[in-house]
């Protein structure tokens, strides 16, 4: 009789509930840390891909300030993406344990005023949804360059209200972790390398870095232009690459042309360096020998100073393709960057401290670090405003007018104002000579279309 008493719904009930259950955890699983070995060196890339891109994106909102109504524009976000998908599960867990990124779209760096954090996991863009996160930057760079605000959706499924806001052309991104090395200079957009993290950069020190890559668009885009190649940047892959990083398909893009060209840019650098610092050895045994009496310690530090210039200028001169013509105007970027720096209120010196930073950290693979031609048209406009003294000052007492460098045959802002494509070399349709940003981007068979994918102005 007590049997009874048990209702037969009950096992009903109970499955019902397992099937709740076993449906829930067929939903999307990310990737968590749970503790696993990952590639220590990936971990760190990925941990300064996140500090630089933190005191990047504050400046390149801050640049937004200046209204330049002289130069051409882009539209910009407030915020900074990252996803691992398609990395390694490995791979994954690193970028998880570094930065909290997993395979969904998630903010890495934001402005002050931006209405996303870091953390804040994306999961819808006005109304579209995609398990595909670069099916969702594309939609948000579509979005992004119309100008007008737009909504999107967080995990936490409050709708954000978004703002594109305007900068002068030239997006300044960082290299992806896997390739850290990359560096290309482009009019519409410029990669530097993630040493430039290992700086600690400091907020007028990441504005001049967002400033320069301003200027060298506005200043060497009509001669960039000049140079024709044979490939073309596809839409989609230029938009989703001007968002976020960690996108997979895009990194093992650049990684195997960075992966190419490193092999031979290494060989030839190797030499090149080797060379001339036998020669510098040479010419300052002599002079030591000249004024043994007279030398002091700060005389080493020049020797150290030129040692690390000639490096400088050797990287300059190793950059191919469209990076090539670029390196032409650094000396007009920086002197861009030194006036607009003055517009912000911000220090105009700060170019010189970050200059002595990398040249003093042995961080020389760079376009911020200065040659002897860029340091001494910089300083003439500083002498122009009376701060001769206060750059001797952060070059520890060194005057660049000391330094004995010959830049010799380097790419220089004295070379003519008009490139064609025959007239340069590496003309061939080797990845690193047409330029890096344009192998990770996509190659093709088409000549460069006479408009550029826009994220230019409206």
């Amino acid at each position: 009789m007590r049997l009874s008493r048990f209702s037969p719904r009950l096992p009903v009930l109970a499955l019902g509930a397992a099937l709740t259950l076993l449906a829930g955890c067929a939903g999307p699983r990310f990737t968590v840390d749970d503790g696993r070995a990952v590639n220590p060196v990936l971990l760190e890339q990925i941990g300064l891909y996140g500090k630089g891109e933190q005191v990047l994106r504050p400046a390149i909102r801050r640049s937004a300030d200046l209204a330049d109504p002289d130069c051409d524009r882009q539209w910009e976000l407030p915020f900074a993406l990252a996803s691992s998908q398609g990395w390694d599960e490995n791979d994954r867990v690193a970028w998880v344990r570094a930065l909290g990124v997993d395979e969904r779209l998630t903010v890495v760096a934001h402005s002050a005023d931006s209405p996303l954090k870091k953390g804040a996991r994306v999961t819808d863009i006005d109304g579209y949804t995609s398990g595909d996160p670069a099916d969702l930057l594309e939609r948000l760079g579509r979005l992004r360059d119309r100008g007008d605000a737009f909504e999107l959706n967080t995990q936490s499924g409050q709708p954000v209200k978004v703002q594109p806001f305007e900068v002068c052309r030239g997006y300044t991104r960082l290299a992806p972790p896997n390739t850290p090395e990359l560096q290309d200079y482009h009019w519409l957009m410029s990669y530097h390398p993630l040493e430039l993290a290992r700086t600690d950069l400091t907020e007028d020190e990441a504005l001049w870095t967002v400033l320069w890559t301003q200027g060298l668009s506005e200043e060497g885009g009509a001669r960039m232009k000049t140079y024709h190649y044979g490939t073309s940047i596809l839409s989609s892959l230029y938009t989703v690459a001007t968002l976020a990083s960690g996108l997979k398909g895009a990194a093992m893009a650049a990684e195997a042309a960075v992966s190419a060209a490193q092999k031979a840019a290494a060989t030839a650098a190797t030499e090149i360096l080797r060379q001339q610092l036998i020669d510098q050895a040479k010419s300052f045994a002599a002079s030591r020998l000249r004024d043994q009496l007279t030398k002091s310690v700060q005389s080493l530090t020049q020797a150290q100073v030129v040692a690390s210039m000639q490096q400088v200028a050797a990287n300059r001169g190793l950059l191919g393709g469209i990076s090539r013509v670029a390196a032409t105007t650094f000396d007009q970027a920086d002197g861009w960057a030194y006036a607009r720096m003055q517009r912000l209120k911000a220090d105009p010196l700060a170019g010189f401290r970050l200059h002595q930073k990398l040249l003093e950290r042995s961080l020389l693979s760079n376009a911020i670090a200065l040659d002897p031609e860029r340091m001494e048209s910089l300083q003439a406009l500083t002498q122009k405003d009376g701060r001769q003294e206060d750059v001797i000052a952060i070059l520890k007492g060194i005057r660049p007018e000391t330094l004995d460098f010959d830049v010799g045959d380097m790419p220089l802002a004295s070379a003519p104002q008009a490139f064609g494509y025959d007239e340069l070399p590496n003309r061939g349709r080797d990845p690193y000579a047409l330029g890096l940003v344009e192998a990770m981007l996509g190659m093709g068979d088409g000549a460069m279309p006479t408009t550029m994918p826009s994220a230019t102005s409206r």
